[in-house]
């Protein structure tokens, strides 16, 4: 695993689009903060770019450098999560235009995956976590189910947990509405 890793770091420092396991499904990603690459995602996925994306942190202590103002329930739903949850923070910043909603907001999950929180710890900035499927396709269950089309057009697809069967379920969706209500989008 660990030169997996390192390989992932290499690929993502230079501005490279990775095929990669996460917490809830396999997940096409590159450095949150590269514009050049997340247009790359775009054009992969063929997904409006009025859509924003998912970013991954591997810990909750570096939320503040990507949302202005952290919804004080947000620290007690964070130490409490049992599954994949992505939160909908207000007033992200930090990151590139695109990835930011028009209303100002910023999906973040704090991912559980192992292999993820070493990739982004090492890489020293946040990961684009979107599914690994073509806009308005289903997104595939396990790494079989990827199109060859997304396999084809990433510059590196990693072999960890490629025969790991996982679970499918989408991460819980929660949005905070001000300090201490938030709504569940997805459960």
């Amino acid at each position: 695993m660990e030169e997996e890793i390192e390989k992932c770091i290499s690929h993502l420092k230079e501005g490279k689009v990775i095929l990669y396991p996460t917490d809830t499904v396999w997940g096409v990603g590159c450095d949150a903060t590269n514009e050049e690459s997340l247009m790359r995602i775009y054009r992969i996925k063929q997904r409006n770019e009025k859509k924003s994306m998912i970013i991954l942190l591997d810990s909750m202590q570096r939320l503040p450098m990507y949302v202005k103002k952290i919804p004080l329930i947000a620290w007690d739903l964070l130490a409490h999560v049992t599954r994949p949850t992505t939160f909908i923070y207000p007033s992200a910043y930090n990151l590139p235009e695109k990835l930011i909603h028009e209303d100002g907001t910023i999906a973040i999950r704090i991912v559980q995956h192992e292999f993820c929180r070493r990739v982004i710890r090492g890489l020293g900035h946040p990961l684009i976590s979107t599914s690994a499927n073509i806009a308005g396709e289903p997104t595939p269950q396990t790494y079989e189910n990827i199109s060859p089309e997304i396999r084809r057009q990433v510059d590196y697809i990693v072999s960890h947990d490629q025969a790991t069967s996982m679970d499918f379920k989408p991460s819980r969706l929660i949005k905070f509405i001000d300090d201490y209500n938030f709504t569940i989008i997805r459960d």
